[in-house]
């Protein structure tokens, strides 16, 4: 049955009127969505001069399409607070208890789009960090389709602000968007569009990212990329749609290059179950299929062209993503587990079942996992049913990655063996790729929910047993607020602005320890002064010994400075530096026009990293809340 014959076979809505009196009453709306009835403005006319003829009409609320949108928007917006709570406490001083570079590295994106706005800074490239030979921004992800909107909140109140701000409005955008497209597209049942909404937007794998990654759950654009796709199937203005699915490509590239890829891989394989069971479909599709596909080529294209030349082939563009995530991938016990940052889940349950915390991309939970397989079962006989099943099926497999395990033990090779050094997939992570197995799923509790109101049961029989089924299946994963932990505070050497009285234009602030992919405090201290400063060192992909078209790694070149500083951090214990380590840190110094060396002075083992640095290039002078190490004299000096 096509969802149009569904919805016909769909008894029509109750006629809320049916118990008004019989006499006809004309009804209008004032403009506020208040009902006036014009045998209340005659009787107000025939009373003349009385009171009653001044005497304002009873208004009474009605719940037109737009105000119920409206509730629902504003409930998503709710839960985005309530998940988003413990940051929004105190944004500049929470970050996720676990990991805490990733915000680090995106409230330092955002200070990026301030410098491009303000400054006119070229977009996808910087020598802000990783200093002198800086940072491919194509290449990682830095979010400017984001970032550029915000700038007025990153001026007023800091990118630690804009971050939550990012994150609550992800998540919220997401379920709204995918609401809106359900509703008007896909389902007539406004409960239906609801559910599909709700886990579209708050699903274990958003939750999972939303304390790390706005750019990931940033994906309120997808719903209308998937419905331009499937419009221009049949489009009679082909061209015109192609233009609009290009400007949506476009706009979705510069927010997260790898969940469009995931968005566009997977119309592909619906688009191809569908074909593949309705062959006569392909004959009046592919003309305007194919005429909107080669527009939006074009226009993207064009639009795109410039910034993923520097993405590939630009300075410090490398091909392939490092070894440490490569082979992320999902255990086949995760789609059973409920996610950790919800109602039924538990951190230590869920150990091994996937690559770490950030990367939770399945976990439905055993009754949801069941559920979904049990409405395949019921609506195996629609092919919109079996294509979504398909496209669910393939990219599960495909979150497996490399080695497909069952609790955490290896069971056989998986495809994404053969799959990943691939054009384009050899920078994906695999695990992600549940998150659009996550959306099958939305949309197939939707069309659940919708296609239940053609079963031969009483009302209030199914009311409760809908009722019964979403609690089941959602509340042991609902969402609960992200926990968060306390972080060391920008220091006041830095907000203060004392710092400018050191570093000139070309020269470095070197933060101590130096920055990498584990210690982005000083990441957080550049994104304060909207990247006044330049530095050495920061958490970013980059080719190995920045060799630019290089596989890619974590961090730039290899410093010994940055080794040993990081060890002494870790360790806690002082080493003896002889004359040749002393030797090598200047001339690293010298190479990153290093002006002054700043350390916390509530650093974690600070007086061991004092002794240290100061065996390198002197003693150091406590300013304020930081020891510094003005080594002007040093590094300005011919080696």
């Amino acid at each position: 049955m096509t969802p149009a014959e569904t919805r016909a076979a769909i008894p029509p809505k109750t006629d809320v009127t049916s118990d008004l009196p019989a006499e006809p009453i004309t009804e209008r709306e004032d403009g506020q969505g208040s009902v006036v009835s014009d045998s209340t403005v005659d009787s107000e006319v025939a009373g003349g001069g009385s009171d009653q003829a001044y005497a304002t009409p009873k208004r009474r609320f009605r719940w037109t399409p737009r105000r119920m949108d409206l509730a629902v928007f504003g409930g998503f917006l709710l839960v985005a607070v309530w998940v988003t709570s413990q940051i929004w406490a105190d944004p500049a001083g929470r970050v996720a208890s676990l990991y805490s570079s990733d915000p680090a590295q995106v409230q330092f994106f955002l200070a990026h789009s301030v410098r491009v706005v303000l400054h006119g800074e070229f977009p996808f490239f910087t020598e802000q960090f990783n200093y002198p030979d800086g940072v491919n921004l194509m290449a990682n992800t830095a979010i400017l389709a984001l970032g550029i909107p915000m700038v007025p909140v990153t001026l007023l109140f800091g990118p630690a602000v804009t971050f939550v701000v990012l994150v609550t409005l992800a998540l919220a955008g997401t379920a709204s968007a995918w609401y809106h497209v359900l509703s008007r597209h896909v389902v007539s049942n406004r409960l239906a569009a609801v559910v599909g909404g709700w886990f579209c937007g708050f699903s274990p794998a958003m939750l999972s990212h939303a304390s790390w990654h706005p750019n990931i759950i940033s994906q309120f654009l997808l719903p209308f990329i998937v419905w331009r796709v499937m419009v221009i199937t049949r489009s009679t203005r082909p061209y015109r749609d192609g233009a609009l699915l290009a400007l949506l490509v476009t706009a979705q590239a510069f927010i997260n290059e790898e969940i469009l890829l995931f968005t566009a891989m997977g119309c592909g394989i619906f688009l191809i179950a569908v074909v593949v069971q309705r062959p006569a479909l392909w004959s009046a599709a592919w003309r305007p299929l194919g005429k909107a596909v080669a527009t939006c080529t074009v226009i993207a294209g064009a639009l795109l062209a410039y910034p993923l030349y520097i993405q590939f082939a630009g300075p410090m563009a490398y091909h392939g993503l490092s070894d440490a995530v490569r082979d992320y991938g999902n255990d086949i016990a995760a789609y059973l587990a409920p996610g950790s940052p919800t109602i039924g889940g538990n951190q230590r349950a869920n150990v091994n079942l996937a690559p770490n915390y950030s990367e939770e991309n399945a976990f439905f939970g055993w009754s949801l996992a069941l559920i979904a397989v049990g409405i395949v079962l019921w609506l195996r006989r629609e092919v919109l049913v079996r294509a979504l099943a398909a496209t669910a099926g393939f990219y599960a497999v495909l979150s497996l990655g490399e080695r497909i395990t069952w609790w955490d033990r290896e069971l056989m090779v998986g495809p994404w063996e053969w799959l990943v050094r691939l054009p384009l997939l050899d920078a994906v992570v695999p695990t992600r790729f549940g998150m659009i197995t996550s959306v099958v799923v939305a949309i197939l509790l939707a069309l659940a929910i919708e296609r239940s109101r053609t079963l031969p049961l009483d009302p209030r029989t199914l009311r409760t047993l809908t009722a019964g089924g979403l609690v089941l299946a959602l509340l042991p994963i609902a969402p609960m607020p992200l926990p968060m932990t306390t972080r060391p505070p920008v220091p006041d050497f830095i907000t203060s602005d004392r710092w400018r009285a050191y570093v000139g234009p070309d020269q470095t602030l070197v933060p101590i320890p130096v920055p990498n992919m584990g210690n982005t405090h000083g990441m957080r201290w550049a994104a304060a002064t909207n990247l006044d400063f330049k530095m050495p060192g920061g958490y970013f992909l980059a080719p190995r010994n920045g060799n630019t078209g290089d596989p890619g790694r974590f961090g730039g070149r290899p410093s010994g400075i940055g080794r040993l500083l990081e060890e002494v951090a870790t360790t806690g214990r002082t080493p003896e530096l002889n004359d040749r380590q002393r030797r090598r840190s200047l001339d690293e110094l010298r190479h990153w026009r290093a002006a002054v060396l700043v350390l916390p002075v509530s650093q974690p083992h600070s007086e061991p990293l004092r002794q240290t640095v100061e065996q390198l290039v002197g003693p150091a002078r406590q300013e304020l809340d930081v020891w510094v190490w003005d080594v002007r004299a040093l590094t300005d000096r011919t080696a």
